[in-house]
């Protein structure tokens, strides 16, 4: 029988290629602090270097397609166990993979497992290209130019965790994360309107300056984590004219994005997110920010922010607005800067207080 955090890994792994996020899977999964361990190494390994062992498994193998998705997953785990972790048994790692395939009713397969895995060894490679050695799609790659190399690479690194203490506790928030809301110069007593809040660290960060806030998100499941921290929760489509006839001195809209500045976090998104979505993303962004620039307050700032690399959803979103109006942009670079990805532009209002 497989350990309790292989066969969590196993169905993870599954559940992500049907469309699930690594993160919220594992925070689901009823595993002790050991096994959780292991379980998210494994998981979030193979995510990382997908590009790596999908290449590895046809180097051993002599076959690299036709395979089933459990007996992929299996070899994925397997042999990133036994390349890339050092505390893992060599025995634990190919029995277990072999059983993990029997135990979701592909026992044809086991023996191709078992064979492949016995000649997993640690010598060097030839990668045959820069995305299978930097285990990233080359379309992403060559957006990034010359910066790609370093951002392909620091997503293959273990992210580092980031605590800011706040006036609630200690909260985990990337470092990255943290950059943005003092970019609105928050003064206290000032309308504060957050329109996509969730899951509150930018709000709470923003209640620390003594602001009035208003905070929104398209449901109440995403809202609840803000309830009792004295800020006024508003569920809401923020594409749709927005519900305040009082305009905000400071607005915040931290859009949804594709999350390309995140792919240490949230690997998935490397093997998941086709060129093509980009334009769906800049859609609903560019509905955000206009809709909540029409309720920015004469003198007053707006931050419109992603965790996103690309230019479709930052540049060519904040082009939309009238001329002149963007004071400064902000760019943060896995690889270059601590953190993650981020993308930030200040916004002045185009009508001025007389």
């Amino acid at each position: 029988m497989p350990s309790a955090a292989r066969i969590a890994a196993f169905e993870i792994l599954q559940k992500v290629g049907k469309g699930g996020f690594a993160s919220d899977l594992l925070l689901e999964a009823a595993l002790d602090s050991r096994d959780a361990g292991l379980a998210s190494q494994i998981v979030f390994g193979v995510l990382r270097f997908r590009g790596q062992l999908d290449f590895l498994i046809g180097h051993y193998s002599g076959r690299a397609r036709g395979l089933d998705p459990e007996v992929q997953t299996a070899l994925r785990m397997g042999i990133f166990q036994l390349r890339y972790l050092d505390r893992v048994p060599r025995h634990a790692a190919v029995t277990e993979s072999v059983d993990l395939v029997k135990r979701a009713r592909k026992r044809s397969a086991a023996g191709l497992v078992n064979a492949v895995l016995r000649k997993v060894d640690r010598e060097p490679v030839v990668w045959p290209s820069r995305e299978v050695e930097l285990s990233c799609p080359e379309w992403m790659l060559a957006r990034w130019g010359e910066a790609a190399e370093p951002i392909a690479r620091a997503a293959l690194q273990v992210p580092e965790t980031y605590v800011r203490l706040s006036a609630g506790g200690p909260r985990i928030q990337d470092i990255g994360a943290q950059s943005i809301v003092p970019l609105l110069e928050l003064q206290p007593g000032q309308r504060f309107l957050d329109l996509c809040a969730a899951p509150g660290n930018k709000t709470v960060q923003a209640l620390e300056a003594g602001v009035r806030a208003v905070a929104c998100d398209y449901s109440l499941r995403r809202l609840r984590p803000m309830i009792g921290l004295g800020v006024d929760l508003v569920v809401l489509d923020g594409t749709q004219p927005l519900p305040f006839r009082r305009p905000f001195d400071r607005i915040l809209v931290d859009a949804p994005c594709s999350g390309t500045g995140t792919l240490g976090r949230n690997p998935e998104i490397k093997w998941r997110l086709a060129a093509a979505d980009l334009l769906g993303f800049q859609q609903r962004q560019m509905a955000l920010l206009q809709q909540a620039y029409a309720l920015l307050a004469p003198d007053g700032l707006l931050v419109y922010s992603t965790c996103s690399l690309e230019v479709e959803e930052n540049e060519q979103v904040v082009a939309s607005l009238p001329p002149g109006v963007i004071l400064r942009t902000v760019h943060r670079r896995p690889g270059r800067d601590e953190g993650d990805g981020f993308f930030a532009a200040v916004v002045k209002s185009a009508v001025i207080r007389k």
